[in-house]
């Protein structure tokens, strides 16, 4: 295990690494998106992916990297962050800290969707008021769904209305996220379909 001195040494190592991954058109765009990191060298994904892979899990590592108020440091955190260590106390305060759709979406599908407890979060998520964690909610039932995961009938009741509630919602990539979420849950079966048809109909959408 590293002392503070080693891992912070590491971390200005890695911000070192991401120069060399710079593009400034597309942290350029991001910004005129209103993306507006601290820091943001516009990495790809797929370099940060290389970079992650190089470093391994490394729950100290992660937690060092995701306080940096750098685009490419959360990112690589939620990479690198081994989804058995976390615990439930410290994903609520990623989730608290998490400063863009894009971050949201990276945590939800490179680390929440894998965290032991993840239905029981993505459930708490989608009946917030927040649109980041109705996003993370979203996106993380989609690929459990998407994985057969079914939910008992307390859950499908629960999710159900709030889909429905986020489809007339305001935020255009919660309503995706939402509507991903609703395929993916109608493909369960024939069953989850018929639920599912008929709550839309139920807010005059007809998407099947």
């Amino acid at each position: 295990m590293l002392n503070n001195e080693e891992l912070n040494e590491r971390v200005k190592e890695i911000k070192r690494s991401f120069r060399i991954m710079m593009d400034g058109v597309a942290s350029q765009s991001m910004r005129d998106k209103g993306l507006n990191y601290h820091v943001n060298w516009g990495a790809s994904v797929p370099m940060l992916k290389q970079k992650a892979a190089e470093l391994g899990k490394d729950y100290d590592l992660a937690i060092a990297l995701w306080k940096e108020n750098v685009r490419e440091c959360k990112i690589l955190a939620t990479m690198i962050m081994p989804a058995d260590r976390i615990l439930p106390e410290v994903v609520d305060i990623w989730m608290e800290q998490t400063p863009s759709q894009e971050i949201a979406e990276m945590a939800s599908f490179n680390l929440y969707q894998h965290l032991p407890f993840a239905a029981e979060k993505a459930y708490q998520w989608i009946a917030s008021p927040d649109d980041i964690r109705q996003l993370c909610g979203f996106h993380v039932l989609s690929r459990l769904f998407g994985r057969g995961q079914e939910p008992n009938e307390r859950g499908i009741n629960e999710f159900l209305d709030q889909a429905m509630a986020a489809l007339q919602g305001s935020s255009m990539a919660v309503r995706k996220a939402a509507l991903a979420c609703v395929m993916r849950f109608a493909d369960l079966g024939l069953v989850y379909e018929r639920l599912a048809k008929s709550a839309m109909k139920r807010i005059n959408l007809d998407v099947f």
